[in-house]
């Protein structure tokens, strides 16, 4: 039966758009809006809803997801990989290209995990980057995991802990997140720091190994993070 599904899923990844969409829909009891643009991509979920104007672009997959759920205008570039637990990307939410975004299945952690990760309404994360679910994840509004290569990881070994970045904030490159981190909204984390604990006060800057608070944002750096990640994400969507 996995055979199976798996052709049928492997030829909803070639069929052109319009038919890709009624195939997944018939084949897979798949949730798919009209407008949602589907590439030459593999959609593997036990329970898939695609909202409108959702875009999953070229040789980006989903695989042995438990659910995966993009609403309105959500995107998904070329060449990411989304495995496992349950996914919800908000609306206006971009996972760019290049992204693994995993969960292990098979954990013996002795935690009791909750593999899902929630990207916050306009969010985005750029390229390049690692983000394990095998706990949950949380992303907030306006969110930008930006620049290269960083890292958030929920598991050490058995043991695992919830990550939480605030809305608002924005993450440099080479950042490593650790299990259990918390940061509040409005921050900026420095490239190549190290972020494990929870952080406080909400609208610092923070860097270092490991990362501490540094100073207060200024007036210019909170311009910075209230812009807006996508461009195309309505006001109402963040006020």
């Amino acid at each position: 039966m996995r055979a199976l599904r798996l052709a049928g899923l492997a030829l909803g990844a070639v069929l052109p758009g319009p038919l890709a969409r009624v195939w997944l829909r018939l084949a897979f009891g798949y949730r798919i809006a009209p407008s949602a643009k589907i590439g030459f991509a593999l959609l593997d979920a036990r329970e898939l809803e695609l909202g409108p104007g959702v875009r999953i672009g070229h040789l980006s997959a989903v695989w042995q997801c438990e659910r995966f759920v993009a609403d309105e205008q959500a995107w998904v570039g070329p060449l990411n990989l989304i495995r496992g637990g349950k996914v919800r990307l908000r609306t206006y939410s971009w996972v760019m290209r290049l992204n693994v975004l995993n969960a292990i299945r098979d954990h013996d952690c002795t935690t009791d995990p909750v593999s899902e990760i929630d990207v916050g309404a306009g969010a985005v994360i750029v390229s390049g980057h690692w983000l394990d679910f095998t706990d949950r994840i949380t992303l907030g509004r306006n969110v930008i995991l930006g620049g290269r290569n960083s890292s958030l990881w929920t598991h050490n070994r058995q043991q695992t802990a919830p990550i939480e970045i605030g809305e608002f904030c924005y993450l440099g490159s080479e950042i490593r997140v650790a299990p259990g981190a918390k940061l509040p909204a409005r921050c900026i984390v420095a490239l190549g720091s190290v972020l494990s604990g929870a952080i406080e006060p909400a609208g610092s800057l923070v860097g270092g190994v490991p990362a501490k608070v540094l100073r207060p944002l200024r007036p210019e750096d909170e311009i910075l993070v209230r812009r807006k990640a996508r461009k195309d994400t309505p006001d109402h969507v963040l006020a």
